[in-house]
Formats: structure tokens, C-alpha cells, sequence
């Protein structure tokens, strides 16, 4: 197939050309994809809304459903996309074309701040929120594949020793991206509304195509193979490459189902604990800004002074440096398992002493919920308007509020245990990400025979996929009539700490079974 571009790496020992286009268009396009996802739960708990202007607010349980969701279909259209990429178009088509897809996505949720009056004429804004998602999965999933893949395309057998650091540059561009997302959209979220949080974004992955287009004279297009690529696939290396991994993967599988917790049950845990460290009040979405900031220092840090001082104690394989990523993820669970059982505590005590003011009917309600909705609490505020003067109702919402105002301006605050927790499980479990989604990155490349680079990678994301739908499920199958889980409080941390106890601990067999084989691109003269 005749091509403008070049089509097999430069021979050199040195850092192909095409790589900083790739690691800019990652930066910009994961600032994007998590800008969105990191305020997800928060505007679907605290901010839908339908046309008419009445809230749609969903429960914590709806919300944790609906973001697990998402990130389950964002990491299963990778192996589609890479199928399109492998097979039709190959991977810079594939990248471009799905990249419009992606900015369209960003579009409909930017739309969701429309004027109430233009928004009837059109769609409600969940629906908005529907088309938005569906695209951006389209998108984010699509591409993704595709644009780790090509990364490794670069390389050669005489620049093959620099692939890992490659792979360590690229998540580095990845979190660089995502720490200044995490840091913005909640701010636009509180200050600029919806519109704004999720405008910015979408700019942001324009950007990201416009950067990759730029560089496209400069990296290495490895062309699509055609119907042949289904022959070489599913036969011979490809399928052996294939039944090795898939295994491997079902167990890194639950790594994210824990890991992606981090947009969803930890956010909502935040809402329940003192914000103000080191001199800083944070939003509860904003906490998550930890993780990229803890990559970018740890990927130099594992690099060149974690794995050269563990090589001395042991041999460092893929495989072991993923057993170690979990069992770091179980300790950074009962951190924030630990965390939860001292909310619980508070949420009991605060509930006694309010008692005697509610039961009284000396709460000021429209004092506290104008509090609450100050703390970007509008659901609790809107349902204790709703409750009146229940009691009984009111009870169980101001104890997890944390806040009663009574009616002679008397106001009593929960004491909630330090975001020092939280961020200490974040310490641990960014540590579990460096051993695990970086080595598997890696690893998924050279494990993946030359016609099948993408579709492995998307085997890969697969699992990213696999997790969060198990997760989902979870949430859907312990939800009660109103919507809540009856996974309450901790119990919901040591159910999936329990699980990942079982999975490090049977993923010991695979450490001695896998037998690795590492496939590269053939070196072409320049």
C-alpha cells in the first residue's frame, strides 16, 4: 500500500523525531479526558438539572453507577478502534477521524449550560449528558489504542533501549495533563458552571488534534494490513500472544476496579472530611489532583532510584513489579477503608447530638441549607427542604451533612477526620499505578506481535473496561429501592479490599507460568 508517509523507523540509536507530537497530543488529550471525568459525580450529584430548571440530582450510588459506566465503555472501544486501526485505516486515520468524534462529545456536555428555554427545544440536559458521554467513550476509547501503539512504532531494534523510558515519558505527559485538569475544572465547575468545566476540556482536545496533524510528516505510519490482519490475528503467534495475555489481564482487571475508585467513592468520601491542609481549602473533586502530582515525581523517582536500588535485592520483571502494585493498592484500600470507619463514627455522633434540636424543631433550615449549597452540597440542602419538619427524615441528612444551624444562629459542625487520610491511601495506590500501568503498558507492546500492536493494547485497556463494569455492577446490585447502596459506609471499602486480597495472592501462579516473548518493528535505513 503506497503512502506519503514514512512507514518503518529511522535507524538511530537516539530518540525518534515523531515522539514529541505524540507525548504533546497525550498531554492535551488526557488534560480533556480527566478534566471531564474528575467533576462527573459531582455534577451528576450536585448539579443536574432538567430543562424547566427543577434539579435531577442522582444519588451517590446512581452517580458512582453512571461515572463506572463510563469509564467501563471509554476503555472498551479501544478494541474496535484498534481493529479499524490494524485492519482498515491504520493507526493516524484512525486517530484523527475518532478524534472529531471526541471533540463533538465535549461539545454536548459544554451545552448542558444552555439557556433553560433553548434546552427544552432541543434536549433535556441528561440528555446532553448521554450524547456527550457516548461520544467522548467513542472517542477516548477509539484513539487510545491507537496512540500508545504508535508511540512504540517509533522504535527500532537499535533504539529498542529506549522504550521504557519513552513509556515513562509518555504517562509523565498523561499526568501533567491530568494534574492541571484536576486542579481547573472543579474551580470552573463552583465558579463558571457546567458550561465552562466542560467547555475548557473540549478546547483542550481540539488542541490535542491540531498537534498530532502537525506532526504527522514526522512519525513512522505503520500501514493496516487488510483482511489478512484477521489471518495473522487469530492464528499462529497472534492467537498464542493472545491466550498468554488475556489471563494476565483479568487479574490486572481488578487493580482498576479499586483504582478508578478514585473519581467516584473517594470523591464522595472527601465530601465528608476536613478539606483544609497545608494551608489549602480543596473541593472534594480536586483532592484527586494528588495522583497525577505524585506521578510526575515518582516516574523520574522509580526510574533512576526505586528500580536500580530493588534490582540489587531481586530480579525486577514485569510481572513482579505488577504483584507489587498489588499489594500497594490492598494497603491503600484499608487506608481509605480506615478513613471511611471515622466518618462513620462522626456521622453517628453528629447524629446524636442533633437529635434533641431537630426532635425540638429548632433547626433554622433555610440557614443551613444555605450553607450547604455553599459547600457545593445541593442535593443534601434540597433534601432537607424536602423533609420539612420530619424528624425522622431529617435525622439521617444532617448527620451526613455534618451541618445544623438552629434558629438562634447556634451552629454545630461535624468533626471530620483530616483529606490527610486520603491523601496518604493516594501516596500508596500512585505507587501501585507506576508498577502496574506502566510496566503493562510496556510490557502489552513488546508481548504483542508486529500486526497486532493496537489490538493488544486494546486488550490491555480491556481491562481498564472489565474493572469498572464489575464495579458498576457492584453498585447496581447493592442499590435499594431509593438508590442507595446497602454496601454502607467501610463495608464498602473491605468488600473490594477483601477481593484484591484474593487476586494478589492467586496472581502468584502467573508470575511462574508466563513465559515472555518480546516482538519489535523492523529498523529501515533512513
Amino acid at each position: 500500500m503506497s503512502t506519503k508517509y514514512r512507514t518503518v523507523p529511522y535507524v538511530t540509536s537516539g530518540m525518534p523525531a515523531g515522539v514529541p507530537y505524540i507525548v504533546g497530543n497525550e498531554a492535551a488529550e488526557r488534560f480533556s479526558f480527566y478534566g471531564m471525568k474528575t467533576i462527573l459525580v459531582v455534577f451528576m450529584t450536585q448539579y443536574l438539572m432538567t430543562a424547566s430548571g427543577s434539579s435531577a440530582f442522582m444519588t451517590d450510588t446512581e452517580a458512582r453507577e453512571w461515572m463506572h459506566l463510563f469509564v467501563a465503555s471509554a476503555y472498551f472501544f479501544p478494541v474496535i478502534g484498534a481493529i479499524i486501526a490494524d485492519a482498515f485505516l491504520g493507526k493516524y486515520v484512525t486517530i484523527m477521524s475518532l478524534s472529531i468524534v471526541y471533540c463533538l462529545g465535549h461539545l454536548a456536555l459544554a451545552l448542558i449550560d444552555m439557556p433553560s428555554s433553548m434546552l427544552s427545544a432541543t434536549m433535556e440536559p441528561q440528555g446532553w449528558l448521554i450524547a456527550g458521554l457516548v461520544m467522548i467513550a467513542i472517542g477516548s476509547g477509539g484513539i487510545k489504542p491507537c496512540v500508545s501503539a504508535n508511540v512504540g512504532d517509533q522504535f527500532g531494534k537499535t533504539n529498542r533501549h529506549l522504550i521504557e523510558k519513552v513509556f515513562g515519558w509518555f504517562y509523565f505527559s498523561i499526568n501533567f495533563g491530568s494534574f492541571f485538569s484536576t486542579i481547573l475544572t472543579p474551580w470552573l465547575l463552583k465558579n463558571h458552571g457546567p458550561g465552562w468545566a466542560f467547555g475548557v476540556p473540549g478546547i483542550l482536545m481540539a488542541i490535542a488534534t491540531l498537534v498530532f496533524w502537525l506532526g504527522r510528516y514526522k512519525f513512522t505510519h505503520i500501514q493496516p494490513r487488510g483482511m489478512r490482519y484477521f489471518r495473522e490475528t487469530f492464528t499462529g503467534d497472534g492467537l498464542r500472544a493472545i491466550l498468554k495475555l488475556v489471563p494476565l489481564y483479568l487479574f490486572v482487571a481488578m487493580f482498576w476496579s479499586l483504582y478508578d475508585q478514585g473519581g467516584g467513592a473517594w470523591v464522595q468520601q472527601a465530601q465528608q472530611m476536613d478539606l483544609d491542609f497545608m494551608g489549602i481549602t480543596w473541593l472534594e473533586s480536586q483532592v484527586q489532583a494528588v495522583n497525577p502530582l505524585l506521578i510526575l515525581i515518582y516516574i523520574p523517582l522509580f526510574a533512576y532510584l526505586i528500580y536500580p536500588a530493588m534490582g540489587k535485592v531481586l530480579k525486577l520483571t514485569p510481572l513482579k513489579k505488577i504483584f507489587i502494585g498489588f499489594a500497594l493498592c490492598v494497603v491503600s484500600f484499608w487506608v481509605a477503608g480506615h478513613a471511611q470507619g471515622l466518618i462513620d463514627q462522626e456521622v453517628k455522633r453528629f447524629g446524636e447530638a442533633t437529635a434533641p434540636m431537630i426532635a425540638a424543631g429548632n433547626l433554622d433550615t433555610e440557614a443551613t441549607c444555605t450553607a450547604l449549597r455553599a459547600d457545593e452540597k445541593n442535593a443534601q440542602a434540597e433534601e432537607i427542604e424536602a423533609a420539612g419538619t420530619d424528624a425522622a427524615k431529617l435525622g439521617p441528612v444532617i448527620a451526613n451533612a455534618g451541618i445544623a444551624i438552629a434558629k438562634d444562629g447556634t451552629t454545630m459542625k461535624a468533626v471530620w477526620p483530616s483529606v490527610a487520610w486520603q491523601l496518604f491511601a493516594y501516596l500508596i495506590i500512585t505507587a501501585a499505578e507506576v508498577f502496574v500501568s506502566i510496566t503493562c503498558l510496556e510490557f502489552s507492546y513488546t508481548q504483542a506481535p508486529q500486526q497486532m500492536k493496537s489490538l493488544i493494547m486494546s486488550f490491555y485497556l480491556l481491562s481498564v473496561s472489565l474493572g469498572n463494569l464489575f464495579t458498576a455492577l457492584v453498585n447496581r446490585f447493592t442499590m435499594d429501592a431509593d438508590g442507595n447502596s446497602t454496601l454502607v459506609g467501610a463495608n464498602y471499602y473491605w468488600f473490594f479490599t477483601k477481593l484484591m486480597i484474593g487476586t494478589t495472592v492467586l496472581f502468584i501462579a502467573v508470575i511462574f507460568l508466563y513465559k515472555p516473548r518480546e516482538y519489535l518493528q523492523d529498523d529501515a535505513a533512513a
